[in-house]
C-alpha cells in the first residue's frame, strides 16, 4: 500500500522474514490458537470462527464468513469485525515464524461493503523482520480468492515474552491456558493482541 503510515515501512535493516522450519507445512489448517478467541476460537459463539492454512514461505490464506451478529449497518459487516478478521490473519502469521508476538500498530483500508452471509477469503504475508518488530500485510477479497478487494491492512508486530501475558491476563484464564497438557495448544494460547 503506497499510503502506509512511516511507522509501517520496514526499516533499511529489515531482513526477509524466514519460515521457522517447525512451523506447520503448507496446507495445514492452522487451528484456533485460543478456544475462548473472539477471532479464531471455536468456544465463541458470536466469534468468527476464522480458519487459516499456512502457504508457503511465510505466507497463510484465511476465511470466515459473515454471520448477523457481526454486522454493523443492516445487512453490512461492521468495520470492526473487519479489523479484527483482519488482525487474526496477521497475527497467526506468527505461528509461521514460531514467534510470540502482538500487535502494535494495524492500519486497515476499507475498500467495498461486505455483506452479511459473504465468505472473506484472506490473505496475508510477512514482509519483513528488523529486531523485535514484524512487519507484514493482509487483503481480504469477496466471492473468493480472485475476487474484488474488500479490505486490506498493513500491520507491525512486536515480540514479546510469555511474561507480557501473564502479568496482564486475568489469572484465571492464564492458569487454564498454561495447564493445557497439549503443548502446542498451551503455546498457541499466547498468540494474542495487547
Amino acid at each position: 500500500m503506497s499510503g502506509r503510515s512511516a511507522s509501517l515501512q520496514p526499516p533499511a535493516d529489515a531482513v526477509k522474514p524466514v519460515r521457522h522450519p517447525d512451523a506447520p507445512a503448507p496446507g495445514d489448517l492452522l487451528g484456533a490458537h485460543y478456544e475462548h478467541c473472539f477471532g479464531c476460537g471455536p468456544g465463541q459463539p458470536h466469534g468468527l470462527h476464522l480458519e487459516a492454512r499456512a502457504g508457503e514461505g511465510v505466507t497463510l490464506t484465511a476465511e470466515f464468513t459473515v454471520q448477523p451478529a457481526h454486522q454493523g449497518a443492516p445487512g453490512l459487516a461492521h468495520g470492526g469485525v473487519l479489523a479484527t478478521a483482519l488482525d487474526e490473519t496477521l497475527g497467526s502469521l506468527n505461528w509461521l515464524l514460531r514467534t510470540v508476538a502482538v500487535t502494535g500498530r494495524l492500519e486497515t483500508d476499507y475498500v467495498r461493503p461486505v455483506p452479511v452471509g459473504t465468505t472473506l477469503h484472506l490473505a496475508a504475508e510477512v514482509t519483513a523482520v528488523a529486531g523485535r518488530k514484524i512487519y507484514s500485510r493482509a487483503v481480504g477479497r469477496l466471492d473468493g480468492p480472485e475476487g474484488p478487494v474488500a479490505v486490506r491492512a498493513d500491520a507491525l508486530f512486536v515480540e514479546v515474552k510469555v511474561d507480557h501475558f501473564i502479568d496482564h491476563g486475568r489469572p484465571e484464564e492464564i492458569r487454564a491456558a498454561m495447564s493445557d497438557p497439549d503443548q502446542v495448544r498451551r503455546a498457541r494460547a499466547f498468540e494474542v493482541n495487547p
